[in-house]
């Protein structure tokens, strides 16, 4: 696989015809792209939890509410029991995958004691599990029009609310999802 073909570091924005519960109406982050496959993080689809019952799982004490209150994301169907931790800069954690010169993806837990006691990451976002492609299966997915795809920017990744990250992703393309029809083909 070639730099130009490496859709690692991009967000897959899922195309309005896109029905699949998992992925509809999402944006994933993809870290790794290579001819094994993808791994990406779904990046606007919140789960049931909060940081708050997460640390309380892994006996995390932390006294700041507003990284309590920060909402855990659903990040894929595969391993779903799993937290995936999305930050920057990269730092030297446990367990990271870099994905960019400043963004990590992270496992280890010891990234999340530090977020509790507020000398992790400058930012981060948590989600359980993550979304994976086979050889091949992304590439074909793009090419029947599932995904929209385009280089990730922090400022969506970290600063844009959940609930505005597919379209926000999308108009980095130029393109206003609304206008989109839900038909799919090629002329």
């Amino acid at each position: 696989m070639t730099e130009e073909t490496c859709l690692a570091n991009h967000f897959l924005i899922a195309m309005p015809s896109l029905e699949d519960g998992n992925f509809s109406r999402s944006v994933t982050f993809i870290c790794e792209h290579d001819d094994n496959g993808a791994l990406g993080i779904t990046i606007n689809r919140p789960s049931e939890f909060s940081l708050a019952e997460i640390f309380s799982q892994l006996q995390i004490t932390t006294s700041n509410n507003e990284i309590k209150n920060q909402t855990v994301l659903s990040g894929g169907p595969v391993q779903t029991d799993r937290g995936f931790i999305l930050h920057t800069p990269v730092g030297k954690w446990d367990s990271s995958l870099k994905v960019t010169d400043n963004i990590a993806v992270t496992t280890s837990q010891d990234i999340m004691q530090a977020i509790a006691n507020g000398s992790g990451p400058d930012q981060s976002l948590l989600a359980l599990g993550y979304a994976g492609w086979g050889p091949g299966q992304l590439e074909y997915e793009i090419s029947e029009n599932t995904w929209l795809n385009c280089p990730a920017t922090e400022d969506i990744l970290f600063n844009t609310p959940i609930e505005s990250r597919w379209t926000a992703a999308a108009m980095l393309l130029g393109i206003d999802l609304q206008l989109l029809s839900n038909q799919t083909g090629h002329a």
